[in-house]
């Protein structure tokens, strides 16, 4: 009993330590943030270069029209459209018909179509590649909807012939549509913020986010081309790019309006590939940050954090688990490591003063919206809670190397709070195996309330009522599909 106890406070404040050098992370890249200074585009091409657009698109028939439509309006001389659609559904036959009329037009514009999905969206890409006819490449997925000058907004950022790619930041049209938008919409916030200003900033590594960028194609080639051995391709070409000296250039104010998932079955989808596909760049590049000889000690370290970052979810979930059994224990001679856990405090504090700075930033700058901030920050914190078993399944996946299919996010051309997904032929399943377990555990944390009544141990009161909260909420709007 003794060992078991002793082992539970020392995992127990491992992984409050870890947890408090994340928060540390994102102060620093929030200090970065603010004392960002804006990026001027001084030099402009003389002669304007051949952009290809290449858009992914796998059964996406709500929203391909959509899609088409707004590209229709990209206003660029030396322009080719590229519809890389490997649908299985009738969304291919809606590509074609769209791609027809635009050919009419007289638009450069072809359809690729793989039979054959291997290596998936990185697979297409690399493929389109061969005949894209473009210096530079932008690439939007189908829920994304760029303006019309939004190529020329861009564009002039590659008169520095270091820069590799442009990345320009999300803002969504469906951010108010309900909880899962607002929360999900905020934690987006806070990435396309403070922390790729703040890398940026610093000139560390950051990422190329999958959509909504431009590359210099010969930095893609380079570099070695799209690579199908990790879910988050994005991150992976990113990082091989930055280790052979590309810059990348990151827009906090060039906007790209994109759609928002709506229900808990897209989200999980969303946040297991991005979460796995985070640690499995780790396996590929954490070490090789570490030993190069051309990154600077401080650009390692942010590096390394960087591709850490998805463990987070990990920590935070053995915490969760091991502040059970820590109610009933007395003492130890380990409860020194216990300290670890009080600076959660200051964990959340540092998280509260950023995300309301990218709430500020994406929503509103206005004082009088802070109780609107105030409310979304209150169901943000449990919602994400509730989300660490799941993204810790898919952390731990990535790092023992378990291979698993790219799960593409549903699309369901939600705008308005009129719009609805309901019999949406693209839901996904309601019962899984995750879902049953955290039906378990608010019942588990739920126990562990009772138990700090019980033995008057209140510490972990707070702890535990918000992941009550958390799961509770993931596991009713799961069911509400």
């Amino acid at each position: 009993m003794i060992f078991l106890s002793n082992t539970a406070v020392i995992l127990y404040g491992i992984a409050a330590f870890l947890v408090l050098l994340y928060s540390i992370s994102q102060f620093f890249l929030f200090y970065s943030y603010l004392i960002q200074k804006p990026k001027k585009t001084e030099v402009i091409f003389e002669k304007l270069p051949s952009v290809t657009i290449q858009l992914p698109i796998f059964n996406e028939k709500y929203v391909v029209e959509r899609l088409l439509n707004c590209i229709e309006k990209i206003d660029y001389p030396f322009l080719q459209i590229q519809v890389l659609d490997d649908s299985t559904d009738e969304c291919f036959d809606i590509s074609e018909d769209l791609v027809e009329k635009l050919k009419s037009k007289g638009f450069d514009i072809d359809l690729i179509h793989r039979k054959d999905r291997s290596n998936f969206k990185a697979g297409a890409l690399k493929n389109a590649l061969e005949s894209s006819k473009g210096e530079f490449i932008a690439i939007f997925d189908a829920d994304f909807l760029p303006e019309p000058n939004w190529i020329m907004k861009t564009i002039h950022h590659f008169t520095n012939p270091e820069v590799g790619v442009v990345q320009t930041r999300w803002k969504h049209i469906n951010r108010n549509y309900g909880i899962l938008t607002k929360v999900l919409g905020m934690a987006l916030d806070h990435h396309f913020t403070i922390e790729q200003v703040g890398r940026n900033q610093g000139r560390h590594f950051i990422n190329f986010n999958g959509t909504a960028g431009i590359w210099r194609k010969e930095c893609i080639l380079d570099a070695g081309n799209w690579q199908g051995d990790t879910l988050t391709e994005d991150l992976d070409l990113s990082y091989r790019a930055q280790m052979k000296n590309w810059e990348f250039v990151y827009l906090e104010d060039v906007e790209t309006p994109s759609e928002l998932p709506v229900v808990m079955s897209a989200i999980r989808s969303q946040q297991f590939r991005w979460n796995k596909g985070g640690a499995e760049n780790f396996r590929k590049f954490g070490w090789k940050v570490l030993k190069s000889k051309t990154i600077g000690l401080s650009h390692k370290v942010q590096g390394f954090a960087h591709l850490l970052n998805s463990s987070v979810f990990v920590w935070v979930f053995l915490m969760s688990i091991l502040s059970v059994p820590l109610v009933l224990i007395q003492e130890t001679k380990f409860d020194a490591l216990l300290i670890f856990g009080t600076t959660l405090k200051y964990t959340v504090i540092i998280l509260f003063f950023v995300f309301y700075t990218s709430f500020r930033k994406a929503q509103s700058p206005n004082l009088k919206d802070f109780q609107k901030f105030l409310l979304q920050f209150l169901v943000f914190f449990p919602v994400i809670l509730g989300l660490t078993f799941h993204n810790s399944m898919a952390v731990l996946e990535g790092y023992f190397g378990i291979k698993s299919d790219f799960i593409r996010t549903p699309k369901f051309n939600i705008i308005s709070n009129k719009d609805t997904w309901k019999n949406n032929h693209y839901l996904g399943k309601k019962l899984t195996l995750n879902l049953f377990i955290e039906i378990l555990l608010i019942a588990f944390f739920s126990f562990g309330i009772f138990l700090a009544f019980k033995n008057q141990k209140y510490d972990f009161v707070p702890f535990h009522a918000l992941l009550v909260l958390g799961y509770s909420i993931v596991v009713i709007k799961s069911f509400d599909e």
